[in-house]
């Protein structure tokens, strides 16, 4: 099976893309390009707030299709390795952690079973992380003899912490994922979706040029020194005054009704 990525739109503002690969989700080059193809789509459509991203099934993700991104042999000769380097070297995920990570909206990743390799670096590009108290999390590259979630892993929850997954290759339940940071909700499986959802449509209900500033600025707070950031903030917070969404949100407030924000 070639598998598919389901995508709807469950609530205003709220685009949901379901992986579908029986039976551990392991995304093939077609599935990526249709993930990619969803987010780039979502960047540009400004109605688009919120992204929710999971999995059906057992599973959220298992990485990349190992036998399709092999090369076939030449004649005469033994099948090689893709070529390394760059993107090139993480099984066809490169343009989908780059559209996530830069997606004007927030992603949420609910990861409902396991979660592997290139699926893990999938969830770690998402903004926020809740969990099924059925997945498990394993940075599988040491298993099959690669690298991945070396970046982002330590700067989530530490470099300790992070070697203990990467190095060994096991898995980890979703307890320990939620006391180290890989989460931060860990829900029944039958109530994950619903959380999901209504985590999305929290964030869709705030102001989203306040939402989108907030998470550019969190984005780069970690790599900029406090004089540096000061002047991010203050650049963001210039515009944001003087929005229409921030009047309207002072006069909700003293009209005690709720704000109708515009991303104005």
């Amino acid at each position: 099976m070639s598998g598919t990525v389901h995508v709807s739109t469950p609530g205003t503002g709220i685009v949901l893309m379901e992986i579908d690969r029986p039976p551990v989700n392991v995304m093939s080059a077609e599935m990526l390009a249709t993930m990619h193809e969803v987010l780039v789509a979502a960047q540009h459509d400004e109605s688009v707030r919120a992204i929710v991203l999971t999995g059906c099934g057992r599973a959220f993700c298992s990485g990349a299709d190992l036998k399709e991104g092999r090369r076939e042999p030449a004649a005469g000769g033994s099948s090689a390795p893709p070529a390394a380097g760059g993107r090139r070297s993480m099984g066809g995920f490169g343009p989908v952690f780059a559209a996530i990570s830069a997606s004007r909206a927030p992603v949420v990743a609910a990861v409902n079973g396991l979660c592997i390799g290139g699926g893990l670096e999938l969830a770690l590009c998402c903004d926020l992380r809740i969990a099924s108290t059925n997945a498990r999390f394993t940075a599988a590259g040491v298993n099959v003899g690669l690298m991945a979630s070396a970046y982002r892993l330590p700067r989530l929850i530490g470099v300790a912490r992070a070697k203990a997954m990467l190095l060994t290759g096991l898995p980890h339940d979703a307890r320990t994922a939620e006391q180290w940071g890989v989460v931060t909700a860990v829900h029944e499986p039958d109530e994950l979706a619903a959380a999901a959802l209504q985590l999305a449509e929290r964030i869709a209900g705030r102001a989203p040029l306040s939402v989108e500033a907030t998470k550019r600025v969190v984005d780069q707070a970690p790599h900029l020194s406090p004089e540096e950031i000061d002047v991010v903030i203050a650049d963001e917070l210039a515009v944001l005054v003087a929005s229409r969404d921030h009047r309207e949100a002072l006069a909700a407030f003293a009209a005690k009704r709720p704000p109708d924000f515009t991303r104005s």
